[in-house]
């Protein structure tokens, strides 16, 4: 049998790591998932001012989810901002909230209402809006899904 010289050998694994690597580098690439199927953006709107704030939030919300389709809202309410919650609610406009509450919570976003507002302002939680729910504490409730549930604070 022969020898095999090491600097031989060494020029041999070389070789043949260098053609492994080249064949990878080669190899078409799997697809990748598309980015909001990953990662859906989580957005939580803080209203407290009232019907104003309101107005220009849901209008916010509308145009939001017209460019992200995906994304996953929640709407949390305290203090004056519950108002447009309430049954028989109206804008600036006397056009009632009740049918944009509908529509926008068809696409999927969830509307919070804090209890320590319900019973501060003596409001019975029969006359929310029936896609809203009633949650501890509002600024709790925006403090948690910030931290615990990953989700970016906005405020109209």
């Amino acid at each position: 049998m022969f020898k095999t010289h090491p600097i031989f050998k060494a020029c041999l694994l070389s070789a043949v790591l260098a053609t492994s690597f080249q064949a990878q580098a080669q190899a078409p690439a799997a697809p990748a998932a598309p980015a909001q199927a990953q990662d859906n953006i989580k957005v939580v709107y803080h209203m407290s001012e009232g019907i104003p704030q309101a107005s220009r939030g849901l209008n916010n919300i509308r145009n939001h989810l017209d460019a992200d389709p995906t994304a996953k809202i929640v709407v949390v309410t305290h203090g004056l901002g519950i108002d447009f919650l309430l049954e028989g609610a109206t804008n600036q406009m006397e056009q009632p909230f009740a049918g944009s509450i509908a529509a926008l919570a068809a696409r999927g976003v969830e509307f919070r209402v804090c209890n320590n507002t319900l019973v501060a302002r003596k409001i019975d939680a029969s006359k929310l809006a029936l896609e809203a729910k009633v949650v501890p504490a509002g600024v709790n409730e925006v403090a948690r899904l910030q931290a615990r549930e990953g989700y970016v604070y906005l405020r109209p």
